[in-house]
C-alpha cells in the first residue's frame, strides 16, 4: 500500500506507556455496568470481556486520574502510518458523506494504547480488539493487534488500514444515525435477533471500509498489487465461523456478531467496487 500521498491527521492520541490509573476497592458501580452493556450492544463485544477490562483499570471505582496523553512522536513509524490512514479517512469522508448522504463529516480521533486504557464506554483492553466508542466518538486500538494480525494472518499495510477504516465506518454509521436506530431495536428483541442486527452493523462497516478504499485509491493511488487480496484474506480469517471453528471446533451461526468469512468478504468487495454508500445496505440484503 502506498500511503505517503494521503494527508496526515492530527487526531491521534498516543497513550502507549500510560497507566490506566490505580484500582480502588469495591466492584463496578451500576453506572459503569450500564455503560458496559451499551457498548456491548453497539460493538458486539462480550459484556464479560468489557467488565474484565473495566475492572482491570478501575472503571467505576475510586482511582487515580490517568497520566496525560503524550504528543505523538512524528518520527514513530506506527504514528506516521496511522496518521496517514486516519488522514485518508478524513479526506475521503469529508467529501463523500456530504455528497452521498447530505451529512457533514466530523473526524473521530484514534486512540492508540498498550495493554489497557479508558474510553467513554468504559475499560479498553487488548483482548477486545479495535473498537469504536459512540459515547466519546473515538476509535481505540491496542497496537499489539497489528503484531497479532501479522503473526496470524500475514498482515500488510492495506489489511491494517482496512481494520482502521472498518472502525471509522462505525463512526460514519453513528453520524448517519444508524447505530442509535439499531440499538433501540436490539433492546426490544431476543438475543438471537440482536446478534443478527449486530452482524448487519458489522458487515455494513466492512462495506464502508471498502467505500473508503475505493475513493482513497482514486484520489491518492494507494493500492498496490496484492493489497486487496491481503485485505480479503484478513476479512475471511476474522469471520465468526472461522474464529469459532478455530476456537472450539464448530460454529454457532445464531451467536455470530460480526458475520461469516464469506459475508465479510462479500461486503468489503461491494464497497470497494462501488464507492457508493448506497451499496452498503446490509439491512435489506
Amino acid at each position: 500500500m502506498e500511503y505517503d500521498n494521503m494527508p496526515t491527521s492530527s487526531n491521534i492520541e498516543d497513550r502507549r506507556g500510560q497507566r490506566g490509573g490505580a484500582m480502588g476497592a469495591g466492584g463496578l458501580g451500576i453506572g459503569a455496568i450500564v455503560v458496559i452493556f451499551a457498548i456491548s450492544y453497539f460493538t458486539g463485544i462480550s459484556p464479560q470481556v468489557l467488565m474484565s477490562g473495566a475492572e482491570m483499570i478501575g472503571v467505576g471505582k475510586q482511582s487515580a486520574p490517568p497520566q496525560s496523553t503524550k504528543p505523538p512522536d512524528p518520527n514513530d513509524p506506527t504514528v506516521v502510518f496511522l496518521s496517514k490512514v486516519v488522514g485518508g479517512t478524513e479526506g475521503v469522508w469529508a467529501e463523500v458523506l456530504p455528497k452521498q448522504a447530505g451529512v457533514k463529516y466530523q473526524p473521530a480521533p484514534l486512540v492508540i494504547y498498550e495493554g489497557a486504557t479508558r474510553s467513554g464506554c468504559g475499560g479498553a483492553q487488548s483482548a477486545m480488539g479495535p473498537f469504536y466508542c459512540p459515547i466519546d466518538k473515538k476509535v481505540y486500538l491496542d497496537t499489539s493487534f497489528f503484531r497479532d494480525m501479522k503473526a496470524k494472518y500475514g498482515g500488510g499495510d492495506f489489511a491494517y488500514s482496512y481494520v482502521v477504516a472498518h472502525e471509522i465506518g462505525h463512526h460514519v454509521q453513528d453520524l448517519l444515525g444508524i447505530l442509535d436506530k439499531v440499538d433501540n431495536i436490539k433492546q426490544r428483541v431476543s438475543q438471537t435477533q440482536a446478534n443478527a442486527y449486530s452482524v448487519r452493523v458489522e458487515l455494513q462497516a466492512d462495506c464502508l471500509a471498502g467505500v473508503w478504499a475505493n475513493h482513497a485509491d482514486a484520489k491518492w493511488k494507494i493500492l498496490q498489487p496484492g493489497d486487496v487480496e491481503k485485505a480479503l484474506a484478513t476479512a475471511q480469517a476474522i469471520g465468526d465461523d472461522r474464529l469459532q471453528t478455530s476456537a472450539r471446533g464448530y460454529a454457532v451461526p445464531d451467536s455470530f456478531t460480526h458475520g461469516s468469512a464469506a459475508e465479510r468478504q462479500k461486503w468489503l468487495t461491494a464497497g470497494l467496487k462501488s464507492g457508493d454508500i448506497g451499496s452498503c445496505d446490509t439491512f435489506s440484503n
